[in-house]
Formats: structure tokens, C-alpha cells, sequence
């Protein structure tokens, strides 16, 4: 029983990342960061949909941070550091099929506070 939940889980995540992926797409001047958690690291990437290619990543679990808010922040104010050296200052957000809330809206709340326009 426990592995038919955690498949649903899944499946309604896929369903609402593809819903939002339809509507978003990342170019060279306006990129989109992608953010990927699990329950122990934290995972953003800059991608350029056009050309297909990442121009930033960032790992939490190389950088030594959790998967909680405090860890998010901190991610993403080194990912914000690695997007403005790169003269990436707007972004568009892709949550990746989670809800908006806790974890996700403190690493995007960290961005914008880092000067990263969303």
C-alpha cells in the first residue's frame, strides 16, 4: 500500500509539472531556473530551453546545506551569486510540479532577496 501512495504522489507531481512547463520557457536573455528537491538536498539549474543548454547549477548537498528553509536560503543566495556573474538578472520560475510553499518559496523568496528579478 505504501508504494501505490508514494507512486500517486509522483504521478500528481509529473501532472502538475507539465502543466506549468506548457506555459514556460526559458531563453538566452530571460532564463528558467529549475528547482528539484528531495527530502535530503536541494537542486536549482538555469536553463536556456531555446539552445537547450544549463548555464548555472548549483548542488546543496556539495555545499553541505539540508533540505529545509535555512538550506534553501542559503543555496540560493550562491546560485543568485553564480547568476549575476553570468549577467543573468531576470529569471523565470519553475517550481517543478511542487506547491509553492515552504521549502520552494523560501529558495525563490531568497532569490529575489539576492537581487535576482523573478
Amino acid at each position: 500500500m505504501r508504494k501505490n501512495i508514494l507512486k500517486r504522489k509522483v504521478n500528481l507531481r509529473i501532472k502538475r509539472k507539465r502543466r506549468v512547463r506548457a506555459k514556460i520557457s526559458g531563453t538566452s536573455e530571460l532564463v528558467r531556473v529549475s528547482i528539484f528537491k528531495s527530502n535530503r538536498a536541494i537542486y536549482a539549474q538555469a536553463i536556456d530551453d531555446v539552445n537547450g543548454v544549463t548555464l548555472a547549477s548549483v548542488d546543496g548537498n556539495k555545499l553541505g546545506f539540508k533540505a529545509n528553509k535555512e538550506g534553501a536560503t542559503q543555496v540560493a543566495k550562491v546560485f543568485a551569486q553564480t547568476l549575476k556573474s553570468k549577467d543573468l538578472n531576470k529569471i523565470v520560475f519553475d517550481r517543478n510540479g511542487y506547491l509553492y510553499h515552504g521549502v520552494v518559496a523560501a529558495f525563490a523568496q531568497s532569490l529575489r532577496d539576492n537581487g535576482i528579478t523573478l
